[in-house]
């Protein structure tokens, strides 16, 4: 076949693949729906995990690997939550009772490979192959032993996911301590009879890097664990194994994973985590250890043995670990190297390097995993030219935002390395660093790895998680995607967001769940909270923040009902992983309007910029108290300074020590101002609030007072004491100026609060009157006589009168009481387009006169 035809048959392929990929996945197939051996009630042939109280023993082969043991006990561990009950963990060579739950790795495990070579089970499938699991009933499989569940891998990995699978399936979220999201007790539990077993992973390596994680990780680390420790690292390293991960960057911001605890790599190597170092931090060393131990520039051209010393000690205490080693080289402290770094200087750094491996692990530099990552700068260094061995895994990077920025050309061919992917759902730089919540939607997540997969980036897929905490739901995500990216699809991406909430709050709220998580990283994906501000949104053109504002407010209530609607047990996840960062973010958006209000109206010398004024602070205010909610209260105080991190008051993309309020003006208002304002007609109507007034009158014994919130609208004003009637010599009345724009005789209706005629059935009356002209007499309720008004169900008592206006301009509405307990709410005036509603039209605007 000559080269042209091999091309035309290879993109054929390549493109039938494609096609196959999109139109013959399941339309509601999801990662999580990997697979259905679980059932609550016995069937035939299935095997009894949880049943009638009984514990079954898992047993462990005694030549395992060590990290299958520690997954074991958190294994049984988990049955004990889902049952109550911990099953002991046994050795093969031990005296087996009658059913038994057999855990082994092949090759490791000697009743294991006794029953492959028994027929018993079948492994042909999993020799050799790449952290595949099985899951088998099997019947009779040894003398003495009726029923065994095996749980095998093909390699240490696939044995430890076989066992936490199963956990997941029995119902232990890999959030349980995470997020603190609640297990299920079930009384009966069974694994149906079959054959099940998982294929290998689509992306060779995958994990998460923390990164970026001061002040808020650093400080809950230090706090709970005394720092980055093996006891911290074992949380991070169970959680990726329960995503299905086996890759790691350690974070890095003044720590060195290795240097800080000795138990630190041992722990990652005995639990098959892949450790690997970030993109700024070559042969396994931490920039932090190079602070601490390195001696003259970080320099190759200056300082070249010296480099070289530290980095052989890198590889020589890694040596006898499964790692992936970082190469090259950047700039001290994450950044480029000095202008001028030519190309010719990197390929021999690399040279270099891999002598070193080569000499320090006895091996072939090719035979030793390698990655150089082309980030920011560096991709600039490959598109100039500069190459690397074809053994080394090249990692293209996004833009820190989401974006990717490279792929492999479809045509170009194949390398032994591969290429990996470099992803952020965190980021410290410019224009903005966004640190504090998730602000990133699957669907894009999808979307742009999706793309990175269909070019043939499958070796490493490593995110960018920032504290690790609160991006939860993009981690199970990304991690998920990464096992099997074929499984997804732009029409399942809603049901993975559905399985995901039941998985974390239960089957009867993950619909609800899923909408409001669904757009609240919607909402987060507009416009980061590091970047938002009074300017963002339009107030002018489509009343665009104020529909933002409102749609972020409908949802927090929303979410507010349904964490009320949860079981108490699943309200500290909710709280973390939906409701929280959806109040909390709804809240700078109230602020940020505020401000843009108050800006717009100080402008305008209008005094109700000072209203606004006064929101923002109660926001700014409110922004600190979500802050001690999550750290303090949230899981009894577990999360503490995970909030930490600052998110107003950015001025460029380093985050400020403190927080800032926003600035806000004030309009200077005298205190004469109600006497200087009028209620303005417009629409066809004058709607006034009665605590609104322009002057109150009353005696040297009868005082006006306002009942705040009191009533359907604003408040209510009522006469104080309720004891002290007014004589007939006394004028007790409120005053208030309006403004007409028509003439004519109009109906006003004074709204009232529902008091009864307790008054011996003679009413309660009050008179009302226009600048000061003849008073109409009205009693609101000396008609009633004990049966129920339609008024007192609607909760107001609306009067009505006529008065005759006979020309524009300012007028003044007198409104005098007779007996006291009459509570005044509001004032209506049909001007003749007043329309009928429940609460009344909205107050009018008032202007200067």
């Amino acid at each position: 076949m000559n080269n042209k035809v091999f091309e035309l048959y290879r993109i054929a392929t390549v493109c039938l693949v494609f096609v196959q990929i999109t139109l013959f996945t399941p339309l509601f197939t999801t990662a999580q729906d990997r697979m259905n051996y679980i059932a609550f009630t016995e069937e035939e042939g299935s095997f009894g995990l949880i049943a009638n109280g009984q514990l079954t023993s898992v047993v462990l082969g005694q030549n395992d690997f060590p990290g299958v043991k520690t997954v074991a006990e958190w294994f049984v561990n988990d049955i004990n939550l889902v049952s109550g009950h911990t099953p002991a963990i046994i050795a093969a060579d031990a005296s087996l009772p009658e059913q038994i739950i057999l855990v082994g790795t092949l090759g490791k495990n000697e009743l294991i490979d006794q029953l492959i070579r028994s027929g018993k089970i079948e492994a042909s499938d999993m020799e050799g192959q790449w952290e595949r699991s099985l899951t088998q009933v099997v019947e009779n499989p040894f003398p003495g032993v009726k029923k065994a569940l095996v749980l095998a891998g093909s390699d240490k990995r696939g044995t430890i996911y076989a066992m936490l699978n199963l956990s997941r399936e029995m119902g232990v979220s890999p959030w349980y301590w995470w997020a603190d999201v609640p297990v299920e007790k079930k009384e009966a539990l069974y694994v149906k009879a079959g054959r099940w077993v998982t294929e290998s992973p689509k992306v060779k390596y995958r994990g998460i890097f923390l990164n970026d994680e001061e002040p808020a990780l650093g400080n809950w680390v230090r706090e709970k664990f005394g720092g980055f420790n093996h006891e911290f690292y074992e949380k991070v390293f169970e959680l990726i194994l329960r995503q299905r991960g086996n890759f790691h960057w350690s974070a890095m911001w003044g720590k060195a994973f290795f240097d800080d605890d000795p138990e630190n790599g041992p722990l990652a190597d005995k639990l098959g985590i892949v450790m690997s170092t970030s993109h700024h931090e070559p042969m396994g060393r931490a920039q932090a250890e190079w602070h601490r131990y390195g001696s003259g520039p970080w320099d190759y051209n200056k300082n070249a043995e010296e480099l070289k010393a530290f980095w052989r000690k890198g590889m020589e205490r890694n040596k006898d670990y499964e790692t992936v080693v970082t190469i090259a080289m950047r700039g001290d402290g994450d950044e480029a190297m000095e202008e001028g770094t030519n190309i010719a200087l990197l390929e021999k750094i690399v040279k270099d390097q891999r002598e070193i491996i080569s000499e320090v692990t006895g091996k072939k530099p090719e035979e030793i995993p390698q990655v150089w990552a082309l980030y920011k700068e560096v991709q600039d260094y490959y598109d100039s030219g500069m190459r690397v061995p074809d053994d080394v895994t090249l990692l293209l990077c996004d833009d820190n935002w989401g974006n990717v920025r490279k792929l492999p050309d479809i045509n170009a061919p194949e390398r032994e390395g591969g290429y990996g992917m470099y992803y952020h759902v965190d980021y410290v730089g410019g224009p903005r660093s966004y640190k504090w919540i998730n602000v990133s939607q699957i669907q894009r997540i999808w979307e742009q790895m999706n793309l990175t997969y269909a070019h043939g980036v499958d070796r490493i897929w490593v995110l960018n998680v920032g504290d690790l905490k609160p991006m939860e739901y993009p981690i199970s995500f990304f991690m998920d995607m990464a096992w099997d990216p074929t499984a997804f699809n732009a029409n399942n991406l809603h049901q993975y967001i559905v399985d995901w909430s039941a998985q974390q709050f239960g089957e009867k709220y993950a619909e609800e769940a899923a909408r409001i998580l669904n757009l609240y990283t919607k909402y987060n994906h507009r416009v980061t909270p590091e970047l938002l501000n009074a300017r963002t949104f339009s107030l002018e053109n489509y009343n665009e923040f104020e529909r933002v504002r409102n749609d972020y407010r409908d949802l927090t209530l929303d979410a507010l009902r349904l964490y009320n609607f949860i079981p108490n047990e699943y309200k500290d996840a909710f709280d973390q992983l939906v409701l929280f960062p959806t109040n909390a973010t709804s809240n700078l958006y109230e602020m940020y309007y505020a401000v843009a209000k108050n800006n717009q109206l100080a402008e305008a010398n209008d005094p109700e910029a000072n209203y606004w004024a006064d929101v923002a602070k109660q926001c700014f205010d409110r922004d600190s108290l979500f802050t001690v909610h999550y750290n303090q209260q949230i899981a009894g105080g577990k999360w503490n300074h995970q909030m930490d991190q600052i998110r107003i008051g950015y001025r460029t993309w380093a985050e400020p020590r403190r927080r800032i309020m926003p600035k806000v003006l004030r309009v200077e208002v005298p205190e004469t101002h109600r006497s200087e304002l009028a209620f303005q007609e417009a629409d066809g109507y004058v709607s006034i609030e009665a605590a609104n007034y322009q002057l109150a009158k009353g005696t040297d014994k009868i005082r006006w007072e306002v009942i705040p919130d009191l009533g359907k609208t604003e408040s209510g004003i009522t006469t104080f004491p309720q004891n002290e009637y007014p004589q007939s010599t006394d004028s007790v009345y409120l005053e208030y100026a309006v403004k007409f724009e028509s003439v004519g005789e109009f109906d006003v209706n004074v709204m009232l609060s529902t008091t009864l005629n307790f008054n011996a059935n003679k009413g309660l009356r009050y008179a009302i009157s226009v600048d000061g002209g003849e008073e109409q007499i009205v009693n609101t309720n000396g008609a009633y006589r004990g049966e129920l008004g339609r008024w007192q169900a609607v909760r107001i008592n609306e009067t009505i009168t006529q008065h005759t206006i006979q020309k524009p301009g300012l007028h003044r509405l007198r409104i005098r009481v007779l007996e006291p307990g009459i509570v005044l709410q509001k004032i209506q005036i049909d001007t003749g387009g007043l329309k009928r509603s429940y609460l009344g039209a909205p107050e009018s605007k008032q202007v200067k006169f």
